[in-house]
């Protein structure tokens, strides 16, 4: 009877931890989706000790939707879950392709753990430099063609993708070897904030799900407030945006984020009636003649001054904008190694970006303001 009654408690412990075990399981089948605001490209699912990112944009036109799965470490989750990569959480050692990525690990406290980067000299972040420079972080080639024997010497936790399209050998060698590597389609946005909001996607890697949804509140108020202190002007200046490229004029296409700030900054952005992806092309003779009385022109290329405006073509000075000296570039804002800082920060910081408009199109409204980005031309 004493054997028997052993026997059954025994069975009885067993029963009640393969009771809990597959309470676990079926409890993780509940996840708890993350807000997302205003970027349409990914989700967030978050369970008990593991999250899904799924990234349905990592590029323009993508086909495929990609699941991430994000387990903490002896994470147990359901035996069928399907995911392309599986990544082991808070993330230690990372690997990113674009410096807009750099922005985001700063601001989680994350930067540290950023072991490898394709063009270190893009870099413009002044914190990340220092760590560039006492050989913390390698170079690790080009976007299009990684150098993938250093970089699977670094042994990353995972690799962030920055891709055009399907076709990366790289990242498939990368794969290979048992390093993951996920998409990050930030760019792809269509909205400032959107752009802004991938933080939370970099939050769920590092388990900081809470401080990058504070870190984007800021963000998204600083915004807020700042469009709403524009409202207050009632005159509208008229702007031109962009610049020539082999002689056709780019002007961002009037639903595009660009096109949204300069309204939110209460501008009238002279192509806003226009919709498309990308940049618009134009001749220099159409651009002349919609634009040649407006009030601002912005982010006017790579030039830094008016000479060098005006040695490359006298044409730009029939612009009302270059004769009273209201042209803004973000060419003239750039790190120690020729990184331009607009590029790196700007996506993750919009309200920046947004104040600085206001202070070009509404002085008064920021007398004491320095701007982050615009800045305007040298003489």
């Amino acid at each position: 009877m004493k054997k028997l009654g052993i026997l059954l408690i025994f069975l009885l412990s067993f029963s009640c931890k393969d009771t809990e075990k597959s309470e676990k399981k079926t409890t993780n089948l509940q996840g708890q989706e993350i807000e997302i605001k205003y970027a349409n490209g990914f989700s967030i699912t978050q369970f008990e000790d593991y999250s899904i990112i799924e990234v349905n944009s990592p590029w323009p036109e993508a086909d495929k939707t990609f699941k991430y799965l994000l387990a903490e470490r002896n994470a147990q989750f359901p035996d069928h879950l399907e995911y392309d990569q599986k990544v082991n959480i808070p993330v230690k050692k990372i690997v990113v392709t674009s410096t807009t990525h750099i922005p985001a690990l700063e601001e989680l406290n994350e930067i540290e753990s950023l072991k490898g980067f394709p063009g270190l000299d893009y870099i413009s972040s002044k914190e990340t430099r220092k760590l560039i420079n006492s050989g913390a972080i390698k170079e690790v080639g080009k976007n299009e063609s990684l150098n993938t024997e250093v970089l699977i010497d670094l042994q990353p936790d995972v690799v962030i993708g920055f891709a055009i399209n399907a076709d990366n050998k790289s990242f498939s060698t990368i794969e290979k070897t048992g390093i993951p590597v996920i998409y990050n389609g930030e760019w792809t946005e269509s909205s400032a904030l959107g752009k802004a909001e991938w933080i939370k996607f970099f939050g769920a890697l590092y388990d900081k799900s809470k401080a990058a949804d504070s870190i984007f509140r800021g963000i998204e108020n600083n915004y807020n407030e700042a469009k709403k202190l524009a409202e207050s002007i009632e005159n509208k200046p008229t702007v031109l945006s962009g610049s020539m490229y082999n002689d056709q004029w780019y002007v961002p296409y009037g639903n595009s984020w660009q096109a949204q700030m300069i309204k939110d900054a209460n501008a009238n952005y002279l192509w806003a009636d226009t919709e498309g992806s990308g940049s618009l092309s134009l001749s220099f003779e159409s651009v002349l003649d919609k634009a040649q009385n407006a009030d601002f022109w912005i982010s006017a290329g790579q030039f830094t001054s008016y000479s060098g405006m005006l040695e490359q073509s006298q044409h730009y000075s029939q612009f009302k904008a270059v004769q009273d000296k209201r042209v803004y570039s973000v060419s003239m804002s750039k790190g120690e190694t020729g990184g331009v800082i607009f590029y790196e920060l700007g996506p993750q910081r919009p309200d920046l970006i947004l104040k600085d408009l206001i202070s070009i199109f509404h002085p008064q409204l920021l007398e004491s303001y320095e701007p982050t980005f615009f800045k305007a031309l040298n003489k």
